[in-house]
């Protein structure tokens, strides 16, 4: 009975993982990624050409387009997305939103809920998700929150947990209590470069 229930894992394992790997599209040369998100995106601490959307074009010879709006909040993301959507050369939205929700004491509720309606906006173009995690800020320092590994798991898409709060957590590679510095966003595309690949999006 042992063995069979370790046969049994072992090829449940397997078409799990066979089936993440299935769902993911190789990028082409002349597709576009969308990185959408809030400054963290955008850069704010730095150049827009040290940003981690014009530092990943570089590093995987793609457009990446830097969609990043200093101080928005998730669901002025919501509103905003739709219209970005649009552009039919977009196989692939980074999403990294809920620095300002955090910020403003927003409901967290409403930030998975918004996560998941963007992620859901993409999925009804055929555009695939890369999702990001934004840890707790508080007065005790970084914490992980949990709804973002709810969001990949409910939503099916692969998650990037921790990058931001090893960057915050090192004052050398920060420019302010929320905003890494030039450093801190090389470090975030070469992570980013690292799971486009890892997941099959990149050869």
């Amino acid at each position: 009975m042992k063995y069979i229930l370790i046969t049994v894992t072992l090829i449940l394992i397997f078409f799990t993982l066979t089936k993440k790997k299935t769902d993911i599209q190789a990028l082409a040369t002349q597709d576009t990624i969308l990185a959408f998100g809030d400054s963290l995106t955008y850069g704010y601490g730095t150049t827009l050409t040290k940003s981690y959307p014009s530092l990943l074009s570089s590093l995987t010879g793609l457009k990446v387009i830097n969609a990043g709006v200093n101080g928005e909040t998730s669901q002025e993301g919501v509103a905003r997305l739709p219209r970005l959507l649009e552009d039919p050369s977009i196989k692939l939205m980074i999403l990294c939103f809920g620095g300002n929700d955090i910020l403003q004491k927003r409901s967290m509720s409403s930030l998975k809920k918004n996560l998941k309606t963007m992620i859901q906006m993409a999925k009804e173009k055929n555009i695939q998700v890369l999702l990001i995690s934004v840890p707790n800020i508080s007065l005790f320092g970084l914490s992980a929150l949990a709804l973002y590994e709810e969001v990949s798991d409910e939503e099916k898409v692969p998650l990037i947990s921790g990058i931001l709060a090893n960057i915050l957590g090192n004052p050398t590679l920060k420019s302010d209590q929320i905003h890494p510095n030039a450093l801190g966003y090389k470090i975030m595309a070469e992570k980013i470069y690292e799971s486009l690949k890892e997941n099959g999006w990149l050869n």
